[in-house]
């Protein structure tokens, strides 16, 4: 291979042309070697591209013929003066800090040179706007080539809240908003799908209370919950992974929160009816959790339905003295909300357990326990939630913040917890019922990466 070292190629006459090779010739540029245009580069197909300049113009400038500029306007306008035009000139401009929308930018014509065929300044003012021009001819002058939007390369943007008890995640990447009792979840951004724009959330009801003598055990409160697509936390086997409760959207809104009450207890003489108060219905959003059903001991002696159902108690003044649990997941939702109650049993006199978040109140010729709750950690711990409460004699509670149920002649039926939805216990002969424990809601979703 021959090699010429040379300093300078010049024309035999002046203002001639050098001609490199002929037609069909191959010339490589090594790598890392660098070719610096002083002059004016024509037929190299690159006509109407812009070299980018990225020093940032914050004031007046005039443009240079090939270069783009990316403009500030974050402390007010800005005038562009264009270069003289020249057939295949190009420049381009771009909002810098999305401000052109509040202080414009003026593209100032050169001379008598038109932009767009008018002879008039031009004026950009949409945020986060991207134009280049390229000069045609004295008719046009400058035309748009390219307009773009940076919406059209979106970054990651995540939601904003407020409302409720604000914490953070294990991870730090996610906020959870906690309500023990009503409120307003208020949505003041939305982001995207590159970051987060779907919420997850567990809607629990308040709880069922029972009844004083030989009452069934108070059914949970409904359990529903949805892990959004984005999230990490390990979520109840009641988990929503379809249909419209599933990465729940929201909208720059408020949301009203309702909590549900614990059902009430009947435990104030003469006992009649021996109705228990269902639990209260927690609401967020297009989610709703159905109060638990209440554990009775009135004719007949059946528990009430609700998002568990109620277990049924003993009448000894009725005939037959015993009753069927209450039906659970009412109104019906899948994921189910709830299980049914347990049944009551005569000899001896032994009440149905409440139903819970993922198992049926066991019957009183059984352990009469409450059905267990559901678990989850979208609050960072695991918590078992939403159990029921258990029968007479000495029906254990359902995990999950139910109230045990009440031993022989002694011991009233416990309370179902607080902001767990678990439901009250059965009371024994001649002992008080259990409250049902309110519900709670809790929404979670992604606010940074």
């Amino acid at each position: 291979m021959s090699e010429i070292k040379v300093n300078k190629i010049s024309p035999r006459t002046a203002c001639g042309t050098v001609t490199l090779g002929d037609s069909g010739d191959t010339f490589t540029i090594p790598s890392g070697a660098t070719i610096n245009n002083q002059g004016t580069a024509t037929n190299f197909g690159a006509t109407g591209a812009a070299s980018w300049n990225t020093t940032v113009k914050t004031g007046d400038f005039t443009a240079v013929a090939g270069e783009g500029y990316f403009v500030n306007t974050t402390s007010g306008a800005v005038n562009v003066t264009l270069p003289a035009g020249s057939a295949g000139s190009v420049i381009a401009i771009k909002d810098y800090a999305g401000t052109f929308d509040t202080n414009n930018v003026t593209l100032t014509r050169n001379g008598s040179d038109k932009i767009g065929g008018d002879a008039i300044n031009a004026t950009l003012s949409t945020e986060g706007q991207a134009v280049t021009l390229v000069f045609v001819d004295s008719t046009q002058g400058w035309l748009v080539t390219d307009d773009g939007l940076q919406t059209s390369a979106p970054t990651a943007t995540y939601i904003t809240a407020t409302g409720g008890t604000i914490t953070n995640s294990s991870c730090g990447d996610f906020k959870i908003h906690t309500f023990t009792g009503p409120g307003t979840f208020t949505v003041c951004s939305v982001g995207n799908p590159a970051g987060s724009n779907t919420v997850s959330y567990v809607v629990v009801a308040g709880g069922g209370g029972s009844v004083h003598d030989r009452g069934g055990g108070g059914g949970a409160g409904g359990f529903r919950e949805s892990k959004a697509a984005n999230d990490v936390y390990t979520a109840s086997p009641l988990n929503a992974t379809s249909g419209p409760g599933y990465n729940l959207p929201v909208s720059a809104t408020g949301f009203p929160i309702t909590v549900g009450a614990g059902g009430t207890a009947d435990n104030t003489p003469p006992y009649n009816p021996g109705l228990g108060g269902n639990g209260g219905n927690s609401i967020f959003s297009s989610i709703t959790s159905t109060g638990g059903g209440a554990g009775n001991r009135a004719s007949p002696q059946n528990g009430s339905s609700g998002g568990s159902g109620g277990g049924a108690g003993v009448n000894p003044a009725a005939s037959p003295i015993i009753g069927t649990g209450g039906a659970g997941n009412t109104p019906p939702v899948s994921p189910s909300q709830g299980f049914p109650g347990g049944d009551s049993a005569c000899s001896p006199s032994r009440t149905g357990g409440g139903g819970g978040a993922t198992a049926v109140g066991q019957n009183g010729s059984g352990p009469k326990a409450g059905g267990a709750g559901a678990t989850s950690s979208i609050n960072g711990t695991p918590t078992a939630r939403a159990g029921g409460g258990g029968g007479i004699s000495g029906g254990a509670a359902g995990t999950g913040g139910g109230g045990a149920g009440g031993t022989d002649c002694s011991g009233a039926g416990g309370n179902g917890t607080a902001n767990t939805g678990g439901g009250g216990g059965g009371g024994a002969s001649n002992t008080n019922g259990g409250l049902g424990g309110s519900g709670i809601v809790i929404i979670r979703y992604k606010f940074q990466n």
